[in-house]
């Protein structure tokens, strides 16, 4: 995907690309390849590949999820930052937390925040499931890209959205899992919305979007530990 083609693909989804969003893309790919040639931040790193499959189907979620009001917006497992990193450029009114285990991806995301000065992002260098036990109900908004299953990514993130917030997955086919969760989300006071589907284009991949909303407080024995988490899950 050109970058010509980048902006009149996502103009086909009412999303402007301005001059200004555009060189702070450009800066972002700049900085992605350089910090690509010491650390390992993503196996995709030509300029037409990153612009479709991580800055272009970041983008998607905004079909499915108001990112153009004011909210409180949760990615975790961010890696280089996809897709919140691309959300916080895009859309000016959201305020994104990057959540991140990888000390050095967390280095690489404070460069470009900096770098771009970008003042809707912050970054925590911290494990999901221990940052949600310790900030509850904070985000309007959680979402993740490509991380683990969707009961565990569930679980880990359930106690850090509001209630009535939503939790919307960015996955692949998933709806083995989707099944899967079904018998877990009512321990964990949320409920399936809708899932949805789309087609990207160019190569013609699935993607899903399944979106939860939070009911009620949930139990604060959850999320259990990461490691009973993982064997309940693991081999279903």
């Amino acid at each position: 995907m050109t970058k010509e083609e980048f902006i009149d693909y996502c103009n086909d989804i009412n999303i402007e690309i301005t001059d200004d969003i555009l060189n702070n893309l450009e800066k972002y790919y700049e900085l992605l390849v350089e910090w690509n040639k010491k650390f390992n931040m993503t196996t995709i790193t030509k300029k037409e590949d990153v612009y479709f499959l991580h800055f272009y189907d970041s983008i998607m979620l905004s079909k499915y999820v108001d990112l153009e009001k004011e909210i409180k917006v949760c990615d975790f497992g961010t890696g280089a930052g996809f897709p919140g990193l691309v959300l916080a450029i895009i859309f000016k009114k959201i305020n994104v937390t990057l959540i991140e285990s990888n000390n050095k991806k967390c280095n690489f995301l404070l460069e470009v925040i900096q770098k771009l000065n970008l003042k809707n992002v912050n970054v925590v260098n911290d494990r999901m499931e221990i940052y949600s036990k310790n900030n509850i109900e904070k985000f309007d908004l959680v979402t993740c890209r490509a991380v683990t299953s969707l009961p565990i990514i569930l679980e880990i993130s359930v106690q850090s959205v509001k209630i009535n917030g939503f939790i919307a997955p960015m996955k692949a086919n998933c709806d083995e899992e989707i099944k899967l969760a079904n018998n877990h989300i009512g321990k964990l006071s949320i409920k399936l919305k809708k899932i949805n589907n789309y087609t990207l284009p160019i190569n013609n991949a699935t993607r899903t979007v399944p979106i939860y909303i939070k009911t009620a407080k949930t139990n604060i024995k959850y999320p259990r530990n990461y490691n009973a988490i993982l064997k309940e899950f693991k081999n279903k």
